[in-house]
């Protein structure tokens, strides 16, 4: 055993990389005694700085529970050996005073083997009363205490199965409201489609009127419109202009009249020397009342 584990020395490279001789050897003697304790041979492996490590700490982790258990069994045999002179003392005792076990009747032996297992679940180191009695009382917190901590589980067990009815219902709404909005996806997509073709004109006519705005607007600029010149300015400019065709209707007609009759130089210079003065006063009155018109907007 001794010449495997000697067979598997580290190589002399890796001892002067840093090994440490001690902790190796101490590593080997713990290994040989485990694998001698079940009668195997340590089996052959390289040692790297990493491997003797970790078997170090196993090493150092099983000697400090092997010295634990060493201790308590030293403890449990104490213990034993403290139980067995007083079970001879109070054997002899009770045979000093006629109470052997041989001696005493089976249903007697029988409660007292009872009344010892019992004192050994209630965990109780002697058969007094006394101590039953506070076992009983501890026993019955226990009880007490599983008793509401069972009651708290129900109620929580309640307040789930209510949590998780309302979230089956919850979710029953929810798929019934997804295959409602599915059977609406196709007329929804439909209407969208029309209020994109909609869309796509009144953006078309938008432009349109856009265009002729701008059209109306400079044909207003070329003609002179202002914003002086109102709605109200322009009504009342048409019947001014009604008004001047009546005026001026019977001297067309008269005119008319006179368009019969062999022409004649000097009638004719009269007659148009009258229109042009006619046509002088109209014009004036035209323009006193636009501008009575556009002082009064």
């Amino acid at each position: 055993m001794s010449d495997l584990v000697s067979g598997s020395d580290p190589p002399m490279s890796e001892a002067k990389g840093g090994f440490d001789a001690a902790r190796i050897q101490e590593v080997k003697a713990w290994l040989v005694s485990q694998f001698d304790a079940a009668g195997k041979d340590v089996p052959e492996f390289e040692y790297t700085p990493r491997s003797i490590a970790h078997l170090h700490n196993l090493a150092t982790i099983s000697r400090a529970k092997t010295k634990a258990a060493g201790i308590v069994a030293n403890d449990f045999r104490q213990k034993a050996a403290e139980y067995r002179s007083q079970a001879a003392r109070i054997r002899e005792i009770l045979e000093n005073v006629g109470l052997a076990q041989e001696s005493l009747p089976a249903n007697v032996v029988s409660s007292a083997q009872v009344l010892a297992n019992v004192a050994n679940l209630l965990n109780i180191r002697d058969t007094e009363l006394s101590s039953f009695l506070v076992a009983m009382g501890d026993i019955s917190l226990r009880k007490t205490g599983v008793e509401e901590k069972g009651a708290k589980v129900e109620k929580d067990s309640r307040v789930l199965l209510d949590y998780t009815r309302k979230a089956i219902q919850r979710l029953t709404y929810l798929k019934r409201i997804l295959a409602q909005l599915e059977d609406e996806v196709a007329p929804c997509e439909a209407q969208m489609e029309s209020w994109k073709t909609n869309l796509a004109l009144m953006i078309s006519k938008e432009r349109e009127y856009n265009q002729r705005y701008s059209n109306y607007k400079t044909l207003l600029n070329r003609v002179g419109y202002t914003p002086e010149i109102s709605h109200g300015v322009l009504v009342e400019m048409d019947e001014h202009r009604k008004e001047l065709e009546k005026k001026t209707k019977p001297i067309l007609d008269t005119l008319r009249s006179y368009q019969d009759l062999p022409p004649d130089k000097a009638l004719a210079a009269l007659a148009i020397e009258d229109k042009k003065r006619q046509y002088a006063a109209a014009e004036k009155y035209l323009e006193e009342v636009l501008q009575s018109a556009l002082a009064t907007s």
